[in-house]
């Protein structure tokens, strides 16, 4: 991330979020502070020895956040697939799993597998 402003905005972002998600944009839409994040393009541990490259995003899903300086905030999320090139098979990460083995937390891990499916 080289724009200094997204790497300050980045700071207010959930921890762990940082480390799956990037930054893409900030923006202001009638007072509400959107913070649009793509997931990164790292394949989950659980399918690395198969065949697997990115397809692309699901539809972009919007969290409310906590409000900044009292802006409501809007986490604008584009979560990854991938897709198996033998079996054509579409794979998301399991959050529950991502959980287990690092920084991000339980709730967060639950929470993101709620929002996003």
């Amino acid at each position: 991330m080289s724009n200094p402003y997204l790497e300050l905005i980045s700071l207010t972002l959930p921890e762990g979020l940082p480390d799956f998600f990037e930054l893409t944009s900030v923006s202001k839409e009638e007072g509400v502070l959107c913070l649009y994040l793509e997931e990164k393009n790292i394949i989950p541990m659980e399918h690395r020895a198969s065949g697997i490259h990115s397809k692309g995003f699901h539809a972009e899903i919007r969290v409310t956040d906590f409000p900044l300086r009292g802006k409501k905030v809007l986490l604008c999320i584009k979560k990854r697939r991938w897709e198996n090139i033998t079996t054509g098979e579409i794979i998301q990460r399991d959050w529950s799993l991502l959980s287990q083995g690092t920084r991000i937390t339980k709730d967060f891990a639950l929470f993101l597998k709620g929002a996003l499916g």
